[in-house]
């Protein structure tokens, strides 16, 4: 194996593998796709290797784990970069440039992943507090830079790690929560969003404690509902409900699994002075939805925004078929000329097998749907155009003919 003059060892594309791809913008080498030999199996997961074609030409500087299906990650187009503090600050000033442009206030995704050229890494932002998601090898390596170098370029003094999720696992990264710099705050944190107040648990929330990834489907929600009667089903801390009540919904419910996910949102809705127009239940959603159903209970906008039923693959046809029920029972549920949005955080379903599993379930009920909007995540978790995961989000926006 021939070496290059920095040292570090080579992946080699087999022959019948398709170097366009990722001379085009893929950031991805499949293990399959690469020669596999003693030499290269030896390289360590988390190693730093250049990947070239089969014809023994660069293609650029990335991340082995060669025993995992993605054989290597791409971190540069340069074979010769140095992955070093000053990497690693470049990126980061690059991504914090887009929020600072697209935010008034310091409360947005700062770091997604491949979106901003940093595979595994995701990091959200609190005003002061940083909640970092460190979801690979060669990112536990260079914790102590990393860290240095999103507390300089944001100016926080709080950086939180949570590493808890199936990502870490892949990668054999054990579970850990820690505060890496300044203390853990006493309580939730006070999150402004789209007129409306969340209460972000950033150390025992699910995930960092909030998602951003809705703010714009939040928004467009609450431009129907005012003076409507809200259903927020899979509410979490009452995302689109409290949107909506802050746009002059007449009332919100949300339901939802988790208590401690409600309690937050009925806190959110106390700071915003409209806890007499909103309610909680808890329970199953689907059971909830059909309870909702059996006492004649209309509302004049649905949202259901449940968690990824369709995480790979292999969950697709089961996810289809789920996110199908949910879009049945949430029919019954809109009263006539009424809106109902229907979402999916599910990468492996795209939005045409989740528009047509959406349509199924809305004709089941015996809906008479118009797509009146589709909505995605917005400019703090930018899409690579090579991964489907990067735009996993998807919101569909109908109204149901009276």
């Amino acid at each position: 194996m021939t070496m290059p003059p920095h040292s570090h060892p080579v992946l080699r594309l087999k022959p019948k593998a398709d170097a366009r791809k990722i001379r085009h913008g893929a950031p991805w080498a499949w293990a399959d796709d690469l020669v596999l030999d003693r030499r290269s199996r030896a390289i360590p997961a988390g190693a730093l290797a250049v990947l070239e074609d089969a014809e023994r030409q660069p293609l650029g500087l990335g991340v082995a784990t060669i025993e995992a299906k993605i054989g290597l990650r791409l971190l540069d187009r340069d074979p010769a970069a140095v992955i070093d503090a000053a990497w690693l600050s470049a990126r980061i000033a690059a991504a914090l440039a887009l929020r600072d442009r697209a935010f008034a206030a310091p409360f947005y995704r700062l770091i997604h992943a491949e979106g901003d050229g940093l595979p595994g890494l995701i990091v959200d932002r609190f005003g002061d507090t940083l909640v970092m998601q460190p979801n690979a090898i060669w990112l536990e390596d260079r914790e102590e830079m990393l860290v240095s170098g999103l507390l300089a370029a944001t100016g926080c003094s709080t950086l939180i790690k949570n590493g808890t999720g199936r990502a870490r696992l892949a990668e054999g990264l054990p579970e850990v929560t820690a505060v890496l710099a300044g203390k853990a705050p006493e309580g939730p944190i006070t999150v402004p969003m789209n007129g409306a107040t969340y209460m972000a648990d950033v150390m025992g929330g699910q995930k960092t404690g909030l998602f951003y990834d809705q703010r714009d489907n939040h928004a467009f929600a609450a431009r129907l509902a005012r003076g409507a009667r809200v259903l927020d089903v899979f509410s979490h801390v009452g995302g689109f409900a409290l949107a909506c009540l802050a746009a002059g919904a007449e009332s919100a419910v949300a339901v939802d699994g988790s208590e401690p996910a409600l309690a937050l949102a009925q806190d959110g809705a106390a700071a915003m002075g409209v806890v007499e127009k909103f309610t909680t239940r808890r329970g199953d959603a689907f059971t909830e939805m059909e309870a909702l159903a059996a006492e004649g209970a209309r509302f004049d906008l649905v949202i259901c925004d449940p968690p990824a039923f369709a995480p790979g693959k292999t969950a697709l046809e089961a996810g289809l078929r789920a996110y199908e029920r949910v879009a049945r029972l949430a029919t019954a549920l809109v009263a006539p000329g009424g809106i109902l949005i229907l979402c999916s955080c599910s990468h492996a379903a795209d939005l045409s097998k989740f528009r047509a599993a959406c349509l199924r379930g809305i004709g089941r009920a015996s809906g008479d749907p118009r797509l009146i909007h589709t909505g995605f995540a917005g400019p703090d978790h930018p899409q690579h155009p090579a991964l489907t995961e990067t735009g996993y989000l998807k919101a569909l926006v109908f109204r149901l003919m009276p």
